[in-house]
């Protein structure tokens, strides 16, 4: 199944840990961790220091209590309904269905496996794409 929810790109909490000897409190501490999706991978920051993402990951399921401070999300992607509707104007322009993927990862120079997981600026350019190659379509969008 193609999940089309945004994904977050970056994500910051405050990690609550409490230290503790024989049941007895010795400690405590508050540290900010922030996880970022990047192409290579996550990456990972400490109290603004950037660290190993094993580090990280032990702060933050070690903590007593985590906080989500703060994300950001991917752009939200457009949907089924816009989706659907994307696909009426490139079969009503004469390409066929089988093709439909192909044309829009040719429109953005990437594979696209689903039309509802792009975002409103990819479908822009998919329909740009199909305008420049079918001048015809823009009567169909009217």
């Amino acid at each position: 199944m193609q999940t089309t929810r945004p994904r977050a790109i970056t994500r910051t909490w405050d990690a609550h840990t409490t230290y503790r000897e024989c049941g007895v409190v010795t400690g405590s501490a508050v540290h900010t961790v922030t996880l970022t999706r990047t192409p290579a991978g996550l990456e990972a920051t400490v109290n603004g220091e950037a660290c190993e993402l094993r580090r990280a990951v032990s702060i933050l399921h070690g903590a007593s209590h985590t906080t989500v401070t703060a994300e950001m999300l991917e752009p939200a992607p457009i949907g089924n309904a816009r989706a659907a509707k994307l696909h009426g104007l490139m079969a009503r322009a004469g390409v066929p269905s089988a093709e439909h993927y192909g044309f829009a990862g040719a429109a953005l120079d990437r594979p696209v496996s689903s039309l509802a997981a792009l975002t409103d600026a990819e479908a822009r350019a998919v329909w740009a794409f199909l305008q420049d190659t079918h001048p015809h379509v823009r009567a169909f969008a009217a």
